[in-house]
């Protein structure tokens, strides 16, 4: 699924979709609940994204309990910022560094590789990403 988006950075030169690690376009990595730096359902990127928001990460009990840990406590509903709080099986926008961190730790959650955005490859290695992917065939 892609979203086309006037508010979404274009990412590509000239204009073109940003891409995932995979070099295909981005789709989206979640709806509902709704995430991502622009809050459009896409792990975009852009200079002012400063956390790199670009891993579409599904939600696991162990990671969630790890980011709360590490001070980024993503279970907890925050109603006065429109943030339901996350459980086991939502899809998210994950900063990429977090997504590292965790992997460092033993707790990283899985990856959906087509809704992951190729920035993430700054912060992540690719055949990591892969081996946590829920989406190769």
């Amino acid at each position: 699924m892609f979203v086309e988006n006037s508010d979404r950075p274009s990412g590509g030169p000239g204009g073109q979709p940003s891409r995932n690690v995979l070099g295909e376009r981005l789709e989206v990595c979640s709806l509902k609940p709704m995430t991502g730096f622009f809050r459009n359902g896409c792990c975009d990127t852009s200079r002012q994204d400063f956390g790199s928001h670009t891993v579409c990460a599904v939600m696991t009990a162990p990671f969630l309990a790890f980011s709360k840990a590490a001070g980024n406590d993503l279970s907890t509903p925050m109603p006065e910022y429109g943030f339901p709080g996350l459980v086991p099986g939502d899809r998210w926008c994950l900063c990429a560094p977090r997504w590292a961190e965790a992997l460092a730790a033993g707790a990283p959650p899985q990856v959906v590789l087509r809704a992951t955005h190729e920035g993430a490859l700054e912060h992540c290695d690719l055949d990591d990403l892969k081996r946590h992917a829920i989406d190769l065939s």
